[in-house]
């Protein structure tokens, strides 16, 4: 079924995400503030809105891909907004990451024109966009949800229903957590490797084929079941960082989370876990939060 979109946020993520509705044959309306990609979109077909309230006014269907929680609130309640303009019944997604409780905010607005809502942020950057390949993940109504996919189809392919809404966001938010600590610790690797002599490609070819890369698959199902019977036990794993926050000393190379994760592993030997599996650490965590994970 061939839709009549609106996009709003023609941005790095945006502009492509557009270029794959166009192909897929849907009638768009597009609004940016920047005039240049608007431009570029009109020569493909897409039909230019001048506010946020234009585009919804010609759409059947709204998505936002906007920078931030601002921006969100701004294009879809403010002023020439999209709550101005969409039809009553229709579907308004907003695609941007942003804090789940603006899509709280954005569910409950819409309930005075019995709007269907959806919050999807994305998740693949720039190649995902330009390739349809993002994952995308959901939150909203499942009913809603279950209309959309076909269009999510379009735009990734790794599409996830997370559950009500802010869902969506909040997965996002847990994805973020994980692709940062995940670079932040690969660059204290890479910095320490180099300084102290080692080829960095080596590091990574090391990292990049060893357990580092595979912990995950392996030891979440299992702490999710609550079984932390050592694979590798905290204990050891403290020694390790050790003998890593040693030799960042030794070659002057500051190693901030490295520290931080030994604390963390040391607080678990004090607690009477330092056999347990070093996984076990989501523990000193869950104590901090006084709240239990498990599946």
């Amino acid at each position: 079924m061939k839709l009549k979109i609106g996009l709003i946020g023609l941005g790095i993520m945006g502009k492509p995400m557009a270029k794959n509705l166009l192909k897929a044959g849907h009638e768009l309306v597009v609004y940016d503030v920047v005039e240049a990609p608007l431009r570029e979109l009109e020569k493909l077909g897409a039909k230019i809105g001048r506010s946020s309230k234009a585009v919804a006014e010609q759409s059947d269907l709204v998505i936002t891909m906007l920078p931030d929680s601002p921006d969100v609130e701004k294009a879809a309640l403010g002023s020439q907004g999209v709550f101005e303009g969409i039809k009553s019944g229709s579907t308004y997604i907003d695609m941007s990451t942003i804090s789940p409780v603006t899509s709280k905010k954005l569910a409950e607005a819409g309930k005075a024109k019995n709007l269907k809502i959806l919050d999807a942020p994305v998740s693949g950057g720039e190649k995902g966009a330009i390739e349809a390949s993002l994952t995308i993940m959901v939150g909203g109504p499942k009913a809603v949800f279950d209309e959309c996919l076909p269009l999510f189809q379009v735009l990734g392919k790794n599409i996830v229903y997370c559950g009500g809404v802010g869902a969506g966001q909040v997965v996002k938010a847990c994805n973020q957590i994980l692709v940062a600590g995940v670079l932040e610790s690969a660059g204290e690797a890479l910095v320490l490797g180099a300084k102290a002599g080692v080829d960095p490609q080596i590091v990574f070819k090391v990292i990049a084929s060893g357990w580092a890369m595979r912990v995950l698959d392996a030891r979440v199902p299992l702490l999710l079941k609550r079984d932390f019977k050592p694979g590798f036990k905290t204990r050891l794993h403290y020694k390790d960082l050790s003998i890593a926050l040693s030799a960042g000393s030794e070659y002057g190379v500051s190693l901030p989370v490295t520290s931080l994760i030994r604390e963390m592993m040391g607080a678990m030997k004090v607690a009477g876990r330092g056999d347990f599996d070093h996984s076990g650490i989501i523990t000193v965590l869950e104590d901090l939060a006084k709240f239990e994970v498990k599946a």
